[in-house]
């Protein structure tokens, strides 16, 4: 008898842990801010390490407020992607990893988002993504939003170095709304349209999303789905609908 294919493993939730008055009613009273969004989801995006450094010991104090099976996904300084642009990247890429490191095993993903002005260069990703995956080797996710990055040489080229290229909404691009690279992660990053960091999304569009990830037949182990409509407060409720209707669907 064939063995039925093994559920990925899903992570939802939203692009940091602040809770909005809208959802507030959902989440328990009591506790910090990260302590009573960790009551409902597993995952969170750490977008801030994207604009600045924390120190060891903030990564330490997160890690230490949530449950074992909560994980983070910390965001890459622009100082590498948008200033550096890749290049020279290395010793930046050491601290930032040395910085984040203190979530321990609750480090679930290193996201890698690029500039919309960075083109695919072949030499330049592969010193990139060579350096940045011989110091973590855990997950990574790139989302570039350059149109040479879904050429076939560059998906390639993550597909060596088990880098997962994100599906993003809105998709710049034909293609970037599926999932690319390494085909064991999968991680959706929605940003809200047609407004991008405000639109809520519709009940059609997180039950056809739903759908989507739990019936997708693809190796993927791990299921990321992250939503970044956080300027009017809907990305908690859309979290929780989606969360609802996987566990739904796992049932």
């Amino acid at each position: 008898m064939p063995t039925r294919p093994r559920s990925p493993q899903f992570y939802i939730g939203c692009a940091g842990w602040n809770i909005p008055r809208n959802a507030a009613e959902k989440f328990p009273s009591e506790g910090s801010h990260l302590e009573r969004y960790a009551s409902r989801f597993n995952a969170v995006e750490i977008n801030t390490s994207f604009y600045r450094p924390h120190r060891p010991a903030t990564y330490a104090r997160w890690a230490a407020t949530v449950s074992e099976d909560f994980r983070f996904s910390v965001k890459m300084p622009k100082h590498i992607t948008h200033e550096l642009r890749l290049c020279n990247a290395l010793e930046p890429t050491k601290q930032f990893l040395l910085e984040a490191g203190a979530l321990e095993m609750k480090r679930g993903c290193v996201l890698v988002q690029l500039p919309p002005s960075l083109e695919f260069v072949a030499s330049v990703a592969e010193t990139f993504f060579t350096d940045l995956r011989e110091l973590h080797d855990g997950n990574i996710a790139c989302e570039p939003r350059h149109v040479s990055w879904f050429s076939t040489e560059a998906n390639h080229m993550l597909v060596r170095h088990r880098v997962a290229r994100v599906a993003a909404d809105p998709a710049l691009h034909t293609g970037a709304d599926e999932p690319g690279g390494y085909f064991a992660l999968n991680y959706f990053r929605l940003h809200g349209s047609p407004k991008t960091y405000y639109s809520n999304y519709t009940d059609e569009f997180l039950t056809d999303l739903g759908g989507k990830l739990t019936g997708r037949k693809n190796e993927a182990k791990e299921v990321w789905c992250i939503f970044d409509n956080t300027a009017d407060g809907c990305a908690a409720e859309n979290a929780l609908q989606l969360q609802m209707l996987i566990n739904n669907a796992k049932e």
